[in-house]
């Protein structure tokens, strides 16, 4: 029940912001995006979620090169915000799900990004588990994580526990945090 409370109050607090959030916080958050794209390559036949994706800032940079961006959040109002970042890209969806439990199929995505998400999760090993189940066995996973929640050496450990494979990690004060992109292991 507690993690639920937790949630419930990160749903809320978005709901509050997402009206304005662009406007605080866009400029970091296209930083993060970025920096993530900078590190990886999409490619036109591939799939991508974009788990907690707010009000859909990775939607116009990714859907130009992949076949198909998928944004789920559990903020109803924030993925609100998103629909207007979609109105232009035939290749996007949203789903409004718990992205402890998403609705989707095992080993879909080719990509899975989570910026600015793990800080926000009760517990951010069931999250990665999630996102884990969801990308195909060769996906590449995106995750960043706030350095005011976790040390270098914590989200290292973090990301190793839940069975990715650290390829690139860049921590970076622009970022406000770590940046680490995975491969899933078996």
């Amino acid at each position: 029940m507690q993690e639920w409370n937790k949630k419930r109050a990160a749903m809320r607090h978005y709901d509050h912001l997402a009206q304005v959030y662009d406007a605080q916080y866009s400029e970091e958050q296209k930083a993060k995006i970025e920096a993530a794209l900078n590190n990886t390559k999409l490619s036109q036949n591939e799939l991508v979620l974009d788990v907690g994706c707010g009000t859909g800032l990775l939607f116009q940079p990714a859907a130009k090169s992949a076949k198909l961006v998928v944004g789920i959040d559990a903020s109803s109002k924030t993925l609100q915000e998103a629909k207007k970042h979609t109105k232009q890209l035939p290749n996007t969806a949203i789903i409004r799900a718990d992205t402890d439990y998403t609705p989707l199929r095992n080993e879909t995505f080719d990509q899975v990004f989570a910026i600015t998400l793990l800080q926000n999760m009760p517990n951010p090993s069931e999250t990665l588990r999630e996102i884990k189940r969801v990308g195909k066995p060769q996906s590449t996973i995106i995750v960043t994580g706030l350095k005011k929640k976790f040390t270098q050496k914590c989200f290292i450990k973090l990301l190793n526990k839940a069975g990715l494979k650290i390829s690139t990690l860049k921590t970076n004060p622009q970022l406000k945090g770590h940046l680490a992109v995975c491969k899933k292991q078996r």
